[in-house]
């Protein structure tokens, strides 16, 4: 099969790899509890790419992604769950109805009214779907999420009831109070640090909330600060390297000074 900027050619070369006796004996004997993981890992490679600003690594990311979209759909077309076009008229059937402003006579036009039609347009969807099934309020929060999402988009369901503080300040005296409860399980664990390390997770949960109450993505600021340390580290090792050493010939309070100095020229 030759390349296409057709889908459908791409749908053709999936349905190829997944034909029994011919196609790849890789692609055949996954499913969809297989596929996920690098569905996700996919998604992720996708963000990276937009991180490091490479539109090219980009464009290849997102060819990728889409073939997860792809490869899944096959498998349920398989089945006879449904097919690619499904999937299509879904997302597209999907998008009209979510933006009345564009394709229907609603009025809202800010970010901020748009936001909330979206999330009121959500909910209808959620609760036709359910009839009159009672979800509680963290409803419908992926479990595979990435912690730090999933955190987040917690206390964002349970700050709409009501459930949260109204002021950055009084997350960061949460913030402050289980950092000083690690210190008392410390103070009292012996050679038992489950305690503490539990006390650990509280304090990721109210860092989060200060980054949503701050309006920041706790996960978008967490990669800048590992891209940060590994630029700084990777200074310490060239410094390093011009003395013909490597950090494990070096002392911490070295590294520490080549830190500082990696520090001040950002």
């Amino acid at each position: 099969m030759t390349p296409s900027r057709d889908i459908g050619r791409l749908l053709e070369i999936m349905a190829a790899l997944r034909t029994p006796q011919t196609g790849c004996p890789w692609d055949l004997e996954q499913n969809f509890a297989t596929i996920a993981p690098y569905t996700l890992e996919e998604a992720y490679e996708v963000a990276d790419a937009i991180a490091r600003g490479d539109l090219t690594d980009l464009r290849e990311e997102l060819g990728d992604l889409l073939l997860q979209v792809v490869f899944h759909a096959r498998m349920a077309e398989e089945q006879g769950a449904f097919e690619f076009g499904d999937v299509v008229q879904a997302i597209t059937e999907k998008l009209v109805r979510r933006h009345p402003h564009v394709f229907g006579d609603e009025l809202s036009k800010t970010p901020e009214a748009v936001k909330g039609l979206w999330e009121r347009i959500k909910a209808e969807e959620k609760a036709a779907r359910k009839g009159s099934r009672h979800d509680g309020a963290l409803a419908g929060v992926p479990i595979a999420l990435p912690a730090l999402t999933r955190a987040l988009k917690l206390q964002e369901k349970a700050s709409r009831v009501g459930f949260d503080w109204n002021d950055p300040r009084a997350v960061l005296r949460k913030i402050r109070e289980e950092a000083d409860e690690i210190e008392d399980a410390l103070d009292g664990a012996g050679t038992d640090t489950a305690e503490a390390a539990a006390e650990v997770g509280d304090l990721l949960f109210a860092a989060v909330n200060l980054a949503r109450h701050l309006r920041a993505d706790p996960e978008a600021l967490l990669r800048q600060t590992n891209q940060k340390f590994e630029r700084r580290f990777a200074a310490i090792e060239s410094a390093l390297a011009a003395k013909g050493k490597a950090p494990t010939d070096a002392t911490l309070a070295e590294m520490d000074m080549l830190w500082d100095e990696a520090k001040a020229r950002e």
